[in-house]
């Protein structure tokens, strides 16, 4: 029978069917989920992921700091100690000081004067003295050698000058007889004392000697370097140099430097001694550099030579009496005259010497009374 004549539609064909993965998803779409987390979730997981992202970069530099503090920090290994060289760095100065004091209280000392020695030498409490205290007397103490003998020991040498050890007695007229008993009281003599140095309370040095003290010799004597000067010869007023020291050294020493620059080079600058110290300066004589006899020339140079002279001269103080002294002068020509370019501190060598580093002795040894 003919469709048409039944009356009845023809069912519509089925639709291709869906893969079965795409049915899945859809299925699980539909239910709202993927993966197991809601759509919700996810958005608000990301969003929390994003936050603490951002946190930790603003904390980054907060965590730095934190983590550099909390190391603990550890104190670096000290310095190996050295020996020092410098007397002023290891006590060499408060040794020389501390020997001087002890050779003024050993050479007063006498019987009941222990103690003051055990002070400086604590062995010496137990010594047992002669003689009365203070009958002899150190004066002039000078320290003229100082050594370093150990990493904390001093050798210090005081020269002085003791008076009273010896009553007077009548000197001896026979050649080659000795100095007589007052002479040699009166004598410098030497006295060389170990000192030993430590740490003391708060930074300070501490002293002891470790002996009492030895008499020694005299340190030998330097032999007198050449210099650069010429003999000694009289100071002639009509020699342009006498005119110039003269007028330069009676306004450095009369006037307190009154009128003084008249004299100087120009940007010469020179202190006077003020109050001045004495009334009159006579020049005597003049030792030139490089002169060797004969007449003085009378003529300045031309401007920009230099001379090296040296100079002695008698000065007459407040008192009347006359003092000699000696000036080592640098004179310079300018306009047809001398001008005083330096006083120099010490007279010129022939051959100059390198420096050595400062010297252990702190002064030269004073000369013995003959």
């Amino acid at each position: 029978m003919s469709p048409l004549l039944t009356g009845r539609r023809k069912p519509a064909a089925p639709a291709d069917p869906q893969p079965p993965a795409v049915q899945k998803t859809e299925a699980v779409q539909e239910a709202g989920w993927v993966g197991g987390w809601s759509t919700g979730t996810q958005a608000n997981s990301t969003a929390l992921l994003r936050w603490i992202v951002w946190g930790l970069i603003a904390l980054g530099p907060l965590l730095g700091a934190l983590a550099y503090l909390s190391v603990p920090t550890t104190s670096p290994a000290p310095a190996p100690k050295t020996a020092p060289s410098a007397p002023a760095a290891s006590g060499g100065q408060g040794a020389a000081g501390f020997a001087s004091l002890f050779v003024a209280t050993y050479l007063s000392a006498g019987r009941g004067d222990e103690p003051k020695l055990a002070a400086y030498y604590p062995p010496a409490g137990n010594l047992q003295l002669d003689g009365v205290s203070g009958q002899r007397r150190g004066e002039q103490l000078t320290v003229v050698r100082l050594r370093q003998t150990d990493t904390s020991v001093w050798s210090v040498t005081v020269a002085a000058r003791v008076t009273g050890a010896t009553p007077p007695a009548t000197p001896s007229t026979q050649p080659g007889a000795s100095p007589s008993p007052a002479a040699a009281a009166d004598a410098v003599r030497y006295f060389q004392v170990p000192v030993a140095t430590a740490p003391g309370a708060g930074g300070a040095t501490a002293y002891t000697a470790l002996a009492l003290p030895a008499e020694v010799a005299a340190p030998e004597r330097a032999k007198t370097p050449d210099l650069v000067y010429g003999a000694m010869r009289p100071a002639l007023p009509t020699d342009p140099r006498t005119q110039a020291v003269t007028s330069f050294l009676s306004a450095y020493l009369t006037k307190a430097g009154a009128e003084l620059d008249r004299y100087l080079t120009p940007g010469t600058r020179l202190p006077a001694p003020s109050p001045a110290p004495y009334s009159g300066v006579a020049v005597d004589q003049l030792a030139v550099e490089g002169e060797t006899g004969g007449e003085p020339v009378v003529s300045v140079p031309g401007d920009g030579t230099t001379l090296r002279l040296l100079v002695t001269l008698r000065a007459t103080g407040q008192d009347g009496v006359r003092l000699p002294l000696t000036y080592a002068l640098t004179l310079k020509a300018r306009a047809g005259r001398w001008e005083i370019a330096s006083l120099d501190g010490a007279p010129a060598l022939t051959s100059p010497t390198p420096v050595p580093p400062a010297s252990s002795a702190p002064g030269p040894a004073p000369t013995s009374t003959p």
